[in-house]
């Protein structure tokens, strides 16, 4: 896609290059940085279960919840990587750039924690419920 700003890039919108692009890096997340695939896999595991007992709400809470704090660790990281980049040695002022985005990452990270535990303590008797009635069933 073209850069209007820079003049940069090839013309035209190709929305499934964009695609391959956000699973290239996303893929690349999860599997080079810890704090991103743990978030992921617990995430996975109470949406699952939320998906299993057809509490639609839920799961769209945990998606959302989710993708804001997988979406700031990836901004975190894009941040950390270019402050590197850009000075190697120590530089104050680049500590402070990498504080604040850590902070940042820091409140989505609480919030996260906070919906996926509310969200465990909500859906764990029901999902007691429909197993023990799974297991009468046989």
């Amino acid at each position: 896609m073209r850069n209007k700003f820079l003049g940069t890039g090839e013309p035209g919108y190709r929305p499934l290059r964009k695609l391959a692009v956000i699973a290239a890096g996303l893929r690349y997340a999860v599997l080079h940085d810890f704090s991103v695939m743990y978030k992921v896999v617990l995430s996975a595991g109470v949406l699952l279960v939320a998906l299993w007992l057809r509490d639609w709400v839920d799961a769209a809470v945990i998606l959302l919840a989710t993708g804001l704090v997988v979406a700031a660790e990836l901004f975190n990281t894009a941040i950390e990587a270019l402050c590197d980049f850009v000075e190697t040695r120590h530089n104050e002022k680049i500590g402070i750039i990498k504080d604040i985005a850590a902070a940042a990452t820091g409140m989505v990270i609480l919030a996260w924690w906070i919906v996926l535990a509310l969200e465990a303590i909500r859906l764990w008797p029901r999902l007691m419920a429909a197993l023990q009635g799974m297991q009468h069933a046989s």
